[in-house]
């Protein structure tokens, strides 16, 4: 993650993973979710604060979803339906839940899917927010597959040429096993910018620099020093991946729209067909290596591969190259040892939550 919106060392609280874990299940728990389920909710969120994506770890996300569950649009305790299946696909209805529970049980299908015949691809409606993309690609990794997971939804990236927001940030994320390498996973945005990363820089002040968010008319800003709004019922301007389209914005978009088809056209979710804010798709897909060729082969390969990136000759001023997964890898290996870094607000947000429902706070 960009310097730009990481917490500074001489304001952040670090917090043991351990106890922020106990504090994120606690909360669910009294928002209704079933231990188990808080248990899976809170390993997402985990997930992204040990690996240093911020911008879907507790900091942003948690008080999102305890406002939702407060206000009863988000269902505690769904039951799950296959709407319709076949040896290789599932579409999957999510009765109203929080997609970090809702998404890994559709990898867990796709997975099985993928063991049974190769291929595993499940579409998912009715759920809401799933948390960091990665996540679920990497369940797949992890069982030696190729992962993907993608999610659609809201407005918020301003197609090229145009004057308002019409497609969400749509993240895609794809997660393939290394060896003895960390594994490869790429999770980012179709918008320039992650939508979360500007809570992140509301939060320090910061504003936004130039080629990620457009103007009222539409025009991109390339000039940078906007204050974009992060409220929840906010029109965010977001520019496409690319900012403009000598730049490239219309492929940010292009993808953008290819991930709103698959996560909610395929899905068959209220909403897609005529672009409404509330709409919200998800979709997840594993590929078995197995289904392919020898499992340790390819691992090796990809080992090779990806040692060839991290060794490239870096340009002058930059100490190295990385590829997607790496950055992450080492941010875990550092955060499981020192602690996740929290901003004073953040830990004042906890300590007020944690007040209202009788729990026990111990961050700090």
């Amino acid at each position: 993650m960009l310097k730009h919106f990481k917490v500074p060392d001489d304001v952040a609280v670090l917090v043991e993973i351990s106890k922020l874990r106990n504090a994120t299940e606690q909360v669910f728990i009294k928002c209704g979710v079933p231990e188990a389920e808080a248990q899976l909710g809170a390993d997402v969120l985990m997930f992204a604060d040990e690996s240093g994506i911020d911008t879907h770890g507790v900091s942003n996300m948690l008080r999102s979803y305890v406002a939702q569950y407060n206000s009863d649009s988000l269902n505690p305790t769904p039951k799950i339906q296959i709407i319709k299946e076949t040896p290789s696909t599932a579409t999957i209805d999510g009765d109203g839940g929080l997609g970090l529970m809702i998404a890994p049980k559709a990898m867990d299908i796709a997975i099985q899917k993928a063991k049974d015949v190769g291929t595993g691809v499940v579409s998912v409606r009715n759920s809401g927010h799933l948390g960091a993309a990665g996540y679920h690609a990497m369940m797949a990794a992890d069982q030696d597959m190729i992962g993907w997971c993608m999610t659609a939804g809201g407005k918020a990236m301003v197609p090229t040429f145009g004057a308002e927001a019409q497609i969400g940030t749509n993240p895609i994320a794809f997660a393939a096993p290394g060896n003895n390498q960390p594994a490869f996973m790429f999770d980012a945005a179709m918008t320039s910018i992650a939508g979360n990363k500007i809570g992140l820089a509301n939060r320090m002040g910061k504003g936004m620099s130039p080629g990620w968010v457009a103007h009222e008319d539409g025009v991109p800003d390339m000039d940078g020093g906007a204050v974009a709004d992060f409220a929840a019922n906010s029109m965010r301007m977001q520019l496409p991946l690319g900012s403009t389209r000598e730049l490239g914005s219309h492929k940010g978009y292009g993808l953008g729209v290819m991930v709103d088809i698959l996560c909610g056209q395929l899905s068959f979710a209220p909403g897609f067909g005529s672009l409404e804010r509330t709409r919200r798709g998800h979709f997840v897909a594993a590929y078995s290596v197995d289904a392919f060729g020898d499992v340790e082969e390819f691992k090796e390969n990809m080992d090779g591969m990806l040692k060839g990136l991290a060794d490239t000759r870096p340009m002058p001023g930059e100490e190295r190259v990385l590829y997607a997964g790496l950055p992450e890898h080492e941010v875990r290996i550092e955060r499981r040892e020192t602690g996740i870094p929290l901003h004073p607000e953040v830990i004042d947000w906890f300590r007020d939550i944690c007040a209202e429902f009788e729990i026990p706070f111990d961050l700090v």
